[in-house]
């Protein structure tokens, strides 16, 4: 492949060229995924019977191409037959030394929004995350010595001197138990998809969360009973759950709070992705608390790993929610005001044709 080459099929955004007839000539890999259609079948095609344009663009095109200058157009929706439209930045221009050709770049605004988690999942928690699996064994090692030698250090102190050693064996145990925690992302396998019932995950939850953690607080069920089965893995699922209801007991006041769980079905919430693929996921629930609200500064960042707002958190717990229902093709969203905070996972339902009886 030359470097002409490369540079074309690596450009991030659909690009097309365009010849002087107004008919697509070829199409970079992210254009083919905006078409979903390969640049084969595209080819010699009118550009306008492809891609739709909310605007009166085809004279400022013409003339673009007369005047050889390019044309730059923001905030205009673009669409094709297989999807709805976006509101994208168009720059066209023209080819040099190839008359009448022209080059357009289409660039969607609403991707910038519309990510899926996967995307923040794998380029953050991976960099993070990877980096710290490598070092995890490592560390962790030279960690148990230090807490051994602690503790022999101890049997020959004056009681005075004790809180040190004890601080020494407390903060290994306390690194540990985080590395332990950084090793999960590393560890979780790909999920076991089958047809799951999202209301008998949210019972395991709950009851597992009123055992324990989640003892001082009160757990309304607020179910949808006709919706249908989610498709993904049952037990990961319920990690989910279970790490939503910790966070919101342990920001709760000590005297307990209040979270509801509520299911409903959306058909019409679909996913678009960056590579112009879709994907319909109108299972939703909500775990809604009435606690404090996530602070203001990482609002929009909680998802990301080690980003806490608690004063002792590690900030693994909802990167990990991230990831799992990433690896779900899901998508999970927050909303926080003090008094009401609301994270609402979108699922798949189980696909067309799958066969229940056999698989279940």
């Amino acid at each position: 492949m030359s470097m002409d080459q490369a540079i074309w099929a690596s450009l991030p955004v659909p690009a097309f060229v365009i010849d002087a007839r107004d008919r697509i000539e070829d199409a970079n890999s992210a254009g083919e995924g905006f078409l979903n259609a390969s640049v084969k079948s595209v080819a010699g095609v009118p550009v306008w019977d492809q891609i739709a344009i909310d605007a009166p663009i085809e004279e400022a095109f013409d003339r673009a191409r007369s005047n050889g200058t390019p044309l730059f157009v923001n905030d205009i929706d673009v669409g094709t037959g297989s999807r709805a439209p976006l509101q994208c930045a168009l720059q066209i221009a023209p080819v040099q030394g190839q008359p009448g050709k022209m080059l357009m770049l289409i660039s969607p605004r609403e991707l910038a929004g519309r990510m899926t988690q996967s995307h923040t999942v794998k380029s953050a928690a991976q960099s993070a995350i990877g980096m710290a699996e490598m070092l995890a064994h490592e560390i962790k090692n030279p960690l148990a010595g230090i807490t051994g030698a602690a503790q022999l250090l101890s049997m020959n102190l004056a009681p005075e001197d004790l809180e040190l050693t004890d601080l020494i064996v407390a903060e290994s145990r306390r690194i540990v138990k985080l590395l332990e925690q950084v090793e999960q992302f590393g560890n979780l396998s790909p999920p076991d998809f089958r047809p799951v019932n999202i209301h008998d995950v949210l019972d395991r939850a709950r009851r597992s969360a009123l055992l324990g953690f989640g003892a001082q607080m009160k757990i309304i069920e607020d179910y949808d009973p006709s919706l249908p089965l989610a498709f993904g893995d049952p037990d990961q699922l319920l990690q989910v759950v279970l790490n939503l209801l910790r966070n919101a007991s342990e920001v709760a006041e000590p005297s307990g709070g209040t979270i509801r769980l509520r299911s409903y079905f959306e058909h019409s919430f679909r996913l678009r992705r960056s590579d112009g693929t879709g994907q319909s996921l109108p299972l939703q629930v909500e775990i809604i608390d009435d606690g404090p609200g996530l602070p203001e500064d990482i609002r929009n960042d909680v998802f990301d790993p080690f980003v806490s707002g608690r004063e002792n958190g590690t900030g693994l717990g909802l990167a990990l929610v991230s990831k799992i229902v990433s690896d779900h093709n899901g998508w999970i969203t927050v909303t926080s005001v003090p008094g009401r905070t609301v994270f609402r996972l979108s699922l798949p339902r189980v696909p067309r044709g799958y066969d229940l009886e056999e698989k279940t």
